[in-house]
């Protein structure tokens, strides 16, 4: 068969919504997307550890202590698991990690910016998942099968974390003057970065009209970003907080609200490496990569050791 018949069988499956699997045909653009796609998306979550991790000994009690564990936790597992489903496309994890920490691979620019006060895990539960969350769910219909049915747990987690940083605002909303103040000036610094999670506008981004072809992205950027902003606007009310946009209002004829422009110069700034925490995180992932290499070695020697009892007794 022609290559032809092969993209067009291809297509046939992801317009009637049929799985594309790991054995399947596909168009090497396809896979490179993929491989792209879900490759950062693991880099986001592991790095993603990184802020929040910085808080776990500092937490107001125990209780918030073993809840912001059990969350990075979480986040390493999700990593793992996107790992796994982008190396059924080939690609192997070294591979992907080798680009990670040579920078050559991105992450979400959100987590170049650091947590200054406990108000941040809350911001960052709120504001950073519950934009991940509107974007995830929608890959859990993703046409690429194991990034699909990775994403369904996923979501599950993404979902109480999103509660669980919503609700340390609420207490924190509640409280004195001082603790007010902290969770407005969180909710200050992290509602910007926050929209430009979503990527950049929909004339700028490159990888969009394929990418929607092929259903493994349902919405565009600027769609998933406006529905976060009327997600977040009701929601920020019952906080009795406000959101640092003064250009913020509903439009009632859009039945949207209407907001400010992003600064887009500071995002592509970010993205180019020059964020706050850029060097810091990729520092310390660094670090961590060269700490656990002695893990790696054991692991592989135990691996070659258990193998060749196998083969003996066989």
């Amino acid at each position: 068969m022609e290559v032809q018949n092969f993209e067009q069988i291809f297509q046939q499956k992801i317009d009637t919504e049929i799985k594309i699997e790991p054995k399947d045909w596909m168009p090497d653009a396809y896979r490179k997307t993929n491989i792209r796609q879900i490759s950062q998306h693991a880099h986001s979550e592991v790095v993603g550890m990184l802020p929040e991790g910085n808080w776990i000994t500092r937490a107001p009690s125990l209780k918030r202590k073993a809840i912001l564990l059990a969350k990075v936790q979480d986040e390493a597992g999700h990593g793992l698991y996107l790992y796994s489903a982008a190396e059924t496309l080939g690609t192997s994890r070294d591979e992907m990690i080798e680009q990670l920490l040579t920078g050559k691979a991105k992450y979400s620019s959100i987590f170049n910016y650091p947590t200054l006060t406990w108000a941040d895990m809350g911001a960052i539960g709120w504001l950073v998942d519950g934009a991940a969350i509107l974007n995830q769910v929608m890959l859990c219909r993703t046409s690429y099968g194991p990034y699909a049915r990775a994403m369904v747990r996923i979501c599950k987690e993404e979902s109480f974390h999103q509660r669980q940083g919503f609700e340390i605002l609420l207490v924190l909303s509640k409280g004195t003057d001082e603790q007010k103040a902290m969770c407005q000036d969180a909710i200050n610094r992290w509602w910007w970065p926050s929209l430009m999670m979503f990527g950049p506008k929909d004339s700028e981004s490159t990888n969009s009209d394929l990418s929607m072809k092929w259903k493994i992205k349902r919405k565009s950027n600027d769609e998933l970003r406006q529905n976060f902003i009327d997600m977040i606007a009701e929601q920020v009310k019952v906080l009795g907080m406000i959101l640092p946009d003064p250009n913020l209002k509903w439009n009632e004829e859009k039945k949207h609200y209407d907001f400010g422009e992003i600064n887009w110069d500071e995002f592509w700034s970010v993205v180019k490496g020059n964020g706050p925490c850029n060097k810091q995180r990729l520092e310390a992932r660094k670090k961590a990569h060269q700490n656990g290499s002695w893990v790696r070695e054991a692991a592989l020697a135990y691996a070659e050791k258990r193998n060749k009892k196998q083969i003996k007794v066989a």
